[in-house]
């Protein structure tokens, strides 16, 4: 029972350790009523699907405001016609706070989003082809521009 209680002891002080690192890191968010967000999407290259991380394909797009605040952690956003498929609520983390002028951010009508906040990238045009020589073969990349 004395080592019980010892190794009790010693994963409570473990335990409390860890928390005071995380929450030094935590921040934790909050908004208001009519506060204006950006929703995070992200980009689709063939069947890449929402919520799969790839290098630079999390971005956010177009300020929403925010109509209602649902428990702790969700937030209900007036959505535009067009993205009438999607519901509305929204888990804190999908949000980020606008910070600076409203009318510099780029309109949602040129960006086509289907019901599973992702959009399709396009490629526009070829801007440079390069061969890179290593000892024993030759690589071959291509800068593409994209329309998004």
């Amino acid at each position: 029972m004395e080592k019980v209680k010892i190794i009790k002891k010693r994963l409570k002080i473990a335990q409390s350790r860890q928390k005071s690192y995380s929450d030094i890191r935590r921040r934790d968010l909050e908004f208001k009523e009519d506060d204006w967000v950006f929703l995070k999407v992200s980009p689709m290259k063939g069947i890449m699907r929402f919520g799969k991380k790839g290098k630079l394909s999390l971005r956010y797009i177009r300020p929403y405001k925010i109509i209602q605040r649902i428990g702790q952690v969700a937030y209900k956003l007036e959505l535009p016609p067009e993205m009438s498929l999607v519901h509305p609520v929204f888990y804190v983390s999908m949000l980020k706070k606008v910070v600076g002028d409203l009318s510099t951010i780029m309109p949602v009508e040129t960006i086509e989003i289907n019901e599973e906040l992702s959009y399709e990238e396009i490629p526009v045009a070829i801007l440079d082809r390069q061969v890179r020589k290593l000892r024993n073969k030759e690589i071959a990349s291509v800068k593409v521009l994209w329309r998004n």
